[in-house]
């Protein structure tokens, strides 16, 4: 298949520029799914010696990708404890 893309590549150089754009948009979405499944606090993968991970979390930490204006150094602790 990949020699056929290169083919197909070498007789089409226009589709060089779609071809890198759909590899990279491919890569990266398939870097965000791995992000996501390892550092979200809402997966566990180890359910009988951590069951809760997402009640350890205190309000200052950051666990979104982007957060537009929220200091989570700043933030205090609003609700009850667990």
């Amino acid at each position: 298949m990949l020699h056929q893309i290169i083919g197909q590549a070498k007789k089409h150089p226009s589709l060089i520029p779609l071809l890198v754009f759909i590899g990279a948009g491919g890569t990266g979405a398939g870097l965000y799914l791995l992000r996501l499944a390892l550092f979200n606090p809402d997966v566990s993968w180890d359910g009988k010696n951590h069951p809760d991970p997402w009640n350890k979390l205190g309000p200052d930490d950051q666990y979104k990708f982007y957060s537009m204006n929220v200091d989570h150094s700043k933030l205090k602790n609003e609700g009850p404890d667990f």
